[in-house]
């Protein structure tokens, strides 16, 4: 009898090792629809929107690095868009308005990294703005290793026969309509991997209107169009047995004087929020409001991706699911000293605190990390004696058991 038990239990054991061996990551889509602050999101009625975050969670967030600081980025599109691709700010991704001049393709997007580390993993991009694709993820540049995604549909704001342009900005939420169409029939049929879906409609009302029935409106139809992916991701649980992760966001928010517009460093310009299905979901995520950055390393986690520790290092977000030891580095210098200070999520175990005095990696070269000491993690703080490291640039690296984050001090 015993022999039988063991036996039984021996069989058991393989077939969960089996069962582990085969699971399969989940498929990731993120959205980001145009220019819609969070006081608006909590007002206007999204039934989808509310039926995607009761599976996972919703919060407020925000867009535009650290305030007043080394990390300060411009509440515009494009650049909230790098920020989310890359998970970085713009003083890394040196994308700091939509003309897009001058990309620092040595920060990834989260599509370079899948398919360097991951080159079986399928992309898709479907977009209002083709620039996202061409300039932002870089498709087919040298830069960026020449990268080449498996589907994309995009440029339809420059065919003028189809979406003839018109002073109400109609055309806009045409092609809108058109984008979602094909995003739902793709992710029904093909299930990409990885997949990035940008509208524009919502951006255009509020520059027109401002805080407006119209403005509100276009977010309504927005609601419906993310409605239409939500079926479509459904269908494919359902069919499938796969696994859909969803990540809807926006880039910034807008000004409080009219809601026409943005790109400053007020509140309400930097006022966004967070919508996902995600499970696992972590207390820096219920209990703070994170930033556009921490999007990037939770899908690098969703998809099992792990970049190298240099590149890692320079990630500026936190990963919203799974366990997270620390967020919020900062350092302050006096006195020939680097105050810092951290918020910890973890209890016990040590921190450790590398500085360099180089900047290398936004060159493509590398960065050489001194070790200077260890901490408690939960002492949130620690000094820096900066006797021997003479330079007008220190990166700190503060390293726990579950994630990195790093900041910057300049001598001004």
């Amino acid at each position: 009898m015993i022999k039988t038990i063991q036996y039984i239990a021996i069989i058991t054991c393989f077939s969960f090792i089996g069962i582990a061996q085969t699971k399969k990551a989940p498929k990731v889509l993120f959205v980001i629809v145009d220019g819609i602050p969070a006081d608006v999101i909590e007002k206007i009625p999204t039934a989808n929107l509310d039926a995607i975050s009761q599976e996972g969670g919703y919060t407020r967030a925000y867009v535009g690095g650290e305030k007043d600081g080394y990390s300060q980025t411009p509440t515009i599109s494009a650049v909230g868009y790098n920020s989310l691709l890359t998970g970085t700010w713009a003083n890394k991704h040196n994308v700091w308005g939509n003309g897009i001049k001058d990309p620092n393709y040595n920060y990834w997007t989260v599509f370079r990294y899948a398919k360097e580390y991951s080159p079986e993993l399928k992309t898709a991009v479907f977009s209002t703005w083709e620039d996202n694709r061409t300039k932002l993820v870089g498709e087919n540049l040298v830069g960026t290793g020449n990268i080449k995604l498996d589907y994309y549909f995009d440029g339809f704001e420059l065919d003028t026969i189809n979406f003839p342009h018109d002073e109400d900005r109609s055309y806009i939420n045409k092609i809108d309509e058109h984008v979602v169409a094909e995003a739902a029939r793709y992710i029904k049929d093909k299930a990409p991997d990885l997949s990035w879906v940008y509208l524009e409609y919502t951006d255009d009302m509020g520059h027109k209107f401002g805080d407006s029935d119209q403005f509100y409106s276009a977010v309504g139809t927005m609601d419906n169009q993310i409605g239409h992916l939500w079926k479509a991701m459904q269908y494919r649980k359902e069919n499938y047995k796969e696994d859909w992760l969803i990540y809807i966001t926006t880039d910034h928010g807008r000004n409080k004087e009219t809601g026409k517009g943005h790109g400053g460093q007020s509140h309400r310009e930097r006022l966004t929020w967070i919508v996902t299905n995600t499970k696992g979901l972590n207390l820096y995520f219920n209990k703070t409001e994170p930033g556009v950055v921490d999007i990037l390393p939770t899908m690098l986690r969703n998809l099992d991706i792990h970049p190298k520790k240099d590149q890692l290092w320079e990630i500026d977000g936190v990963p919203l699911t799974g366990p997270v030891s620390i967020a919020n580095a900062k350092g302050v210098l006096g006195d020939n000293k680097i105050q810092l200070t951290w918020d910890a999520y973890e209890k016990r175990g040590k921190l450790k605190i590398w500085i360099s005095l180089t900047n290398n990696y936004s060159q493509g070269g590398q960065d050489e990390y001194l070790l200077l000491k260890k901490v408690k993690t939960k002492s949130q703080k620690a000094f820096i004696d900066l006797s021997g490291y003479s330079s007008n640039f220190y990166k700190i690296i503060l390293e726990g058991k579950n994630n990195t984050i790093n900041s910057w001090v300049i001598k001004k």
